[in-house]
């Protein structure tokens, strides 16, 4: 097992004879595929213990697939506090086959980090709230999940010398850029700017990951990725809840215009890059993931229609909500040019596979939808 603080391997003359011949015979795996492009091997153990927090989550249920699918000998974690949007469902087959274990436990706990932590290679920490509109409403929650409990899997890390620490954080920590689709974009080093309870959470939590990166020496990398979308979203946000508010016979409420621009990247490719980061990021250095997928939420939510059968008579515009950020776009020409990332899913198959994956697994939104008030209530009139 893996105990020190870089999961890269050397570049010796047979590692690398191992690695071209692991391509040869894994040419399907992705993994694999990047492994061979930057003339590394993905690690030099055959398995290591991976945590993922948050893992019954959107992003987190995916990348486990992705993980276990990518990395089958890895013995896999997952802790969920399983809040409103966490979903074992998304990870259920996953658990029938003995693919990972899931721990159901609330990163803020202190004895259940300590007892789930110790001996663990790599944390990849993705247990977040993440709904801007609910941390306007009630920020403390936030805060609490977002920043206390980063602090206490950090404590853990560094009392246990965890391999690696990788922190998926937001591009909403940056604040907004200007409506004018200019050539600005977010880079690493762009300032934080946070402008909503939500990105100031998430703001502090990367700044206590950096913190103990630079003071007790945990090493730490950190993610700040675009608007993600595809299976085991979570109905309150923009493309799932466009789409089952369509499939269910309702308009979609829109806020403002839908000048709103956004970074759109399909999930997978997020996957993908947190991946490479993990196994060949530098510690103590930030990564901005992004697809160029620019798209205004007016644009979105009509491609959506669409590709439903609907026209623009589906769409129904609201009051916007306060302090909504006009637009973020990114620049990641360090994941790609350091660790050899290109995202793969145009925005245009992402979406039709998401769509088709909504439209056939009502199964698994429709029970979300009995209680969220997606469809009815007030929060079926607030606007996306």
């Amino acid at each position: 097992m893996h105990t020190g603080g870089d999961l890269r391997s050397s570049r010796s003359p047979a590692i690398l004879r191992i690695a071209r011949a692991d391509h040869r015979t894994y040419r399907a795996s992705r993994a694999a595929r990047i492994a061979v492009t930057l003339l590394l091997p993905t690690r030099l153990n055959a398995w290591m213990r991976v945590v993922v927090t948050g893992g019954a989550g959107f992003i987190g249920s995916n990348l486990v697939h992705y993980w276990s699918r990518e990395h089958p000998s890895d013995e896999l974690i997952v802790i969920d506090k399983l809040t409103y949007a966490g979903n074992r469902r998304s990870i259920e087959s996953l658990e029938r086959e003995g693919r990972l274990r899931f721990e159901h436990a609330d990163i803020c706990d202190e004895e259940a980090m300590e007892r789930i932590l110790p001996g663990t290679d790599l944390v990849l920490n993705l247990a977040a709230d993440t709904h801007v509109d609910r941390s306007i409403g009630d920020p403390a929650p936030f805060v609490q999940t977002n920043v206390v409990g980063t602090l206490v899997l950090l404590e853990a890390a560094r009392r246990h010398r965890i391999g690696r620490f990788h922190q998926v954080s937001t591009d909403e920590v940056f604040g907004a850029l200007a409506l004018d689709r200019s050539a600005e974009r977010f880079t690493p080093e762009s300032p934080y700017r946070p402008r909503n309870p939500y990105a100031a959470s998430k703001a502090a939590a990367d700044h206590l990951v950096m913190a103990y990166q630079h003071t007790y020496g945990v090493p730490a990398t950190i993610s700040n990725c675009g608007n993600n979308f595809g299976p085991y979203q979570h109905p309150e946000k923009l493309i799932p809840r466009a789409i089952v508010r369509l499939l269910s016979g309702h308009k979609i409420p829109l806020y403002g215009a839908g000048a709103n621009v956004r970074d759109w990247i399909y999930v997978e490719d997020h996957c993908e890059a947190l991946d490479v980061i993990a196994h060949r990021g530098e510690p103590g250095r930030t990564y901005v993931v992004g697809a160029d997928g620019e798209h205004t939420n007016l644009e979105i939510v009509t491609a959506i229609a669409s590709r439903l059968g609907r026209d623009a008579s589906a769409i129904e515009h609201v009051p916007d909500r306060p302090g909504h950020d006009l637009r973020y776009a990114l620049d990641s020409h360090r994941i790609r040019s350091e660790l050899g990332w290109r995202s793969r899913m145009t925005f245009d198959d992402g979406l039709d596979k998401t769509v088709q994956w909504y439209v056939a697994n009502r199964r698994w939104w429709e029970p979300i939808l009995a209680s969220s008030g997606i469809v009815s209530g007030a929060s079926g009139a607030a606007g996306i």
